[in-house]
């Protein structure tokens, strides 16, 4: 499996995502950097989390217009499986990879904290290192983390299956104290219709050591490499 992260001016979570996927792949991912204009053959493009720009204008919205995010929607567009984490899915909404929007916190607060997640499928390349229904535990650290979408596309995800990850509490209930952003359904992770781009507000690659406290995140990891297989 080859993979590729994007790395704007920024981004602070790059080489997490980075140690995370060499150790579950067996070899380093290709760093791109936001000025390039064409990603390497690659598997997987993931998008870290950081403050890409500085955040200017609001989360994501001038890496979306980065030269490299023509080419991530290009190959999005054809299949390639895109991984945008934090501030990743803030750009990928923007540039219009994933519907809605990631607004200011319901408590106008960041939030730095692990937190517990249902996992809602695992026939997902994204996922299929979990089994549905599990609850995981991994860490967030945002200010701009409630998705919110208008009512009819909230009902199409519902209905289609395209929410991979909820808040929720350590037994799996979906208790409002849980729901520490106040995003629509408690929604933490969703999909595109074409299944092969995923965004999530949490920090798997954060949780893959157990120097860390817990190793929740692997399985996301080790997901991805079971379905695209082992470096050579």
């Amino acid at each position: 499996m080859k993979a590729a992260v994007i790395v704007f001016p920024g981004s602070n979570c790059d080489r997490d995502l980075k140690v995370a996927l060499a150790a579950s792949m067996g070899r380093d991912p290709d760093m791109v950097w936001h000025a390039e204009s064409e990603l390497p053959p690659t598997d997987l493009i993931a998008i870290p989390g950081g403050y890409s720009y500085g955040d200017y204008l609001r989360p994501g919205a001038m890496a979306a217009t980065s030269p490299i995010m023509r080419d991530v929607v290009k190959k999005a567009a054809a299949g390639t499986p895109v991984l945008a984490i934090c501030n990743g899915f803030q750009v990928v909404t923007e540039a219009g990879l994933l519907p809605g929007a990631l607004l200011r916190n319901a408590n106008q607060k960041f939030i730095c904290r692990d937190v517990h997640l249902k996992v809602e499928r695992s026939d997902t390349p994204f996922t299929r290192g979990y089994n549905a229904g599990q609850v995981i535990r991994v860490p967030v650290a945002h200010g701009e983390g409630n998705w919110i979408a208008d009512a009819q596309t909230v009902r199409r995800i519902e209905d289609e299956g395209r929410v991979l990850f909820r808040y929720c509490a350590p037994d799996g209930s979906l208790d409002p104290q849980a729901n520490i952003n106040g995003a629509i359904n408690a929604i933490a992770g969703i999909l595109n219709e074409g299944g092969n781009v995923a965004g999530m507000m949490p920090h798997p690659e954060n949780h893959v050591e157990s120097v860390l406290g817990s190793t929740d995140g692997r399985g996301l990891f080790a997901g991805l490499v079971a379905q695209f297989g082992e470096a050579a």
